[in-house]
């Protein structure tokens, strides 16, 4: 894995809407994959951190347990990317 796609994961893996599925759907790598990266590249602080809020409810990390109307893995907020150029809202 290059540097950039380890980056991108872990960016993914902070943010709470991104389910673990998404993450494997886009790079391959299953929740235990992303445990590993997170573990090896974080400070052990931050990795703990982060494992509690994933294990907390708060974060919607596992497809299965989130609410019914999130069937999406971006937010309507996000803009949308095309050609290399950020799109206008």
């Amino acid at each position: 894995m290059t540097e950039d796609e380890i980056d991108r994961i872990i960016g993914m893996a902070w943010e709470d809407r991104t389910p673990f599925e998404a993450i494997e759907y886009q790079f391959g790598i299953k929740e235990a994959g992303v445990i590993s990266i997170m573990r090896n590249n974080l400070k052990a602080s931050s990795f703990k951190l982060w494992r509690k809020r994933v294990h907390s409810g708060v974060s919607q990390k596992h497809a299965k347990k989130r609410v019914a109307d999130i069937n999406r893995f971006k937010s309507k907020m996000q803009r949308t990317i095309s050609l290399n150029k950020i799109s206008k809202r």
